[in-house]
């Protein structure tokens, strides 16, 4: 079964492939990817990379957790679920409008 690590401390020079191939040292990488941020367009200076199985996960975590990759060391964890967002999506309703009968300052 696969399982996700998140590297995190990644230098700015870093990119997918280079995550891939840095990983793959350990056991098969299924995936690799590092997050972009969506208004600069670089890194953010951490990834994901998904590997295989579990021992080459563990093996990984072990070895490559404080490892300098490009001038930075970089860390290694097991992925933990996204935690669930709150708000942030389009507001329904509210804002302005609404109100039928409202008296405005010179009604009174």
């Amino acid at each position: 079964m696969a399982k996700k690590l998140y590297v995190g401390n990644l230098p700015y020079s870093v990119d997918d492939e280079s995550l891939h191939q840095h990983f793959a040292q350990f056991g098969a990488v299924e995936s690799a990817k590092v997050i972009m941020d969506r208004e600069t367009g670089r890194s953010k200076g951490f990834g994901f990379v998904e590997m295989s199985d579990d021992s080459a996960a563990e093996d990984a975590i072990e070895r490559a957790n404080g490892v300098e990759l490009n001038g930075r060391a970089i860390n290694v964890s097991e992925a933990r679920p996204q935690a669930p967002r709150e708000g942030g999506g389009p507001r329904r309703g509210g804002g302005f409008g609404g109100g039928g009968n409202r008296r405005g300052p010179r009604d009174y």
